[in-house]
């Protein structure tokens, strides 16, 4: 396999499993005084949720690139106003609230883009018959 191939082929991935550990990270706040260990423990699991159903989306664009990259794509964009304006009414920063989408929902844009850039490259690259 050609080195670039192998850059797209193992980009995407490794951006991805990235920007789903750092969404999960805001599942942390969970953990508060006053409340029972199960009572964490379960509000734990439900702020986990998107980072499951973002780690569903990357098994699926691991198997099918252009069908993931879709998926990424239109998540990050669809996202992007939702999350800018949730900010935007607390922050009242429109520098904020961009910066937010940029650490959000813009890498998983990128990573849509990266898978569907691998397997152009993988296509294109298929010995001829």
């Amino acid at each position: 396999m050609k080195t670039s191939i192998r850059v797209f082929h193992w980009l995407p991935r490794i951006i991805c499993i990235l920007a789903i550990l750092f969404v999960s990270l805001f599942a942390a706040d969970a953990f508060a005084p006053g409340l029972t260990i199960w009572q964490q423990l379960g509000g734990f699991l439900i702020h986990l949720i998107p980072s499951f159903i973002l780690l569903a989306f990357l098994i699926v664009a691991w198997k099918w690139e252009r069908i993931g990259g879709i998926i990424f794509i239109v998540i990050g964009l669809v996202l992007s106003p939702f999350v800018f304006m949730l900010n935007y009414n607390r922050t009242h920063s429109i520098g904020v609230s961009l910066g937010i989408i940029l650490m959000i929902t813009i890498p998983f844009v990128v990573v849509g883009i990266f898978f569907i850039v691998s397997h152009s490259l993988k296509k294109k690259n298929l010995p001829k018959v």
